[in-house]
């Protein structure tokens, strides 16, 4: 008996290797856009199953760092791998997850002082509906989230705070706060901020700066606008100060969140073995308790 279901696993395993389903990576892909005059790069990740069904599915944005553009989480991130494995072993549901392209023209994912490079304008106005529409995303706040690493991690701060009607979840991991030190950049953007003055200049960066932005929230934050929060950096991240500040922050606001310092650095081996907490804790909060 033994040996027939030895045999039996022996011939089956390979349909089984074969059960497995596999989504799709697209990049390059583009929006035209009014906003910044001009065709914008974004990559999307369709999960397993997208072609075959007509379901619609719940959706991550997915933000890369300095230095990198909407193909980052791909190459480097790994994100159809982690988030095949993940759907696959059942720990996170299937969802669209849409990359934007921040690393182009202009570096970024806020408006610009002067005006002339809008790209937050461009994120909600036209990537956002853009993609909304092309692919089967459900609408609903419960079913948007947002996730980022560095600069993307800085910018998923500030997009959930500025528009918490539209996410029920943000994750931002080993988050940059360089928009919140205007001090620290004088002579590296002084050309940004020709002709401007203080007062204007510490405006803009209070607008995108998340610690200024915490402080300003509310002592009771009505439901609609309430965000699941799950924030992660290394105990080697050049950038844990600012991150330990804001969890700092939100606890003497009590607002809830996730906190988490790992072993590691401000590197890719370190976002990667991220991604599958973030998949998992959007995950909880698409689904009904």
């Amino acid at each position: 008996m033994k040996k027939l279901l030895i045999l039996a696993m022996f011939v089956l395993s390979p349909f089984l290797l074969n059960a497995q389903e596999y989504g799709k990576v697209y990049d390059n892909l583009k929006v035209p856009s009014k906003i910044l005059k001009g065709e914008r790069n974004f990559s999307i990740y369709l999960p397993p199953g997208y072609d075959a069904s007509e379901r619609s599915y719940p959706v991550l944005y997915l933000l890369h760092g300095y230095s990198d553009n909407h193909t980052g989480w791909i190459q480097f991130g790994e994100v159809n791998y982690i988030a095949d494995k993940a759907i696959n072993e059942g720990k996170a549901t299937p969802m669209i997850i849409v990359m934007p392209d921040a690393d182009t023209d202009r570096i970024g994912y806020f408006n610009t002082i002067d005006g002339d490079w809008n790209y937050e304008d461009y994120f909600f106005n036209e990537l956002m509906p853009f993609v909304e529409n092309k692919y089967r995303i459900r609408k609903e706040k419960r079913y948007r989230a947002i996730a980022g690493l560095s600069m993307g991690g800085g910018g998923t701060f500030v997009y959930a705070l500025h528009h918490s009607e539209l996410f029920s979840s943000a994750c931002p991991l080993s988050a940059w706060f360089g928009e919140a030190n205007p001090e620290e950049r004088v002579g590296e953007v002084d050309e940004y901020y020709k002709g401007k003055s203080k007062s204007e200049i510490k405006e803009h960066y209070d607008k995108n700066n998340p610690l200024v932005l915490v402080d300003n929230l509310p002592d009771k934050i009505a439901p609609e606008n309430q965000i699941k929060w799950y924030i992660d950096c290394g105990d080697d991240d050049f950038l844990f100060e600012g991150n330990s500040l804001i969890h700092i922050k939100m606890r003497k606001k009590n607002i809830e969140h996730e906190y988490r310092v790992r072993d590691g650095g401000h590197s890719w081996s370190y976002w990667r073995s991220a991604l599958l907490d973030v998949l998992k804790f959007v995950t909880d909060t698409f689904h009904q308790k």
